[in-house]
């Protein structure tokens, strides 16, 4: 059988969208807790250092939503962001 010469293999990357759902949920959060006149970043870290979703805001299913994300995943993530790579 011969390949076609257009026929790409393609890659599937369960990583990136690990990634894209941790950003979108991150998002969400950040704006929740913003609409509820919080410090986001400041309420984020508190959550992230102690893993009490009380830091974060029941308003738009914002607690729950974070609850979904692996913390260690999560601070991988930042690390690996923050650095660039």
């Amino acid at each position: 059988m011969t390949e076609q010469p257009h026929a790409k293999t393609q890659k599937f990357s369960l990583h990136d969208d690990k990634s894209q759902e941790m950003h979108a949920i991150l998002a969400a959060v950040y704006q929740a807790l913003r609409e509820k006149g919080y410090d986001p970043i400041n309420q984020l870290v508190g959550y992230i250092l102690s893993e009490d979703p009380t830091y974060i805001t029941n308003h738009k299913s914002a607690r729950s939503l974070i609850c979904r994300i692996d913390r260690d995943e999560l601070m991988r993530e930042l690390v690996k962001t923050y650095l660039g790579i």
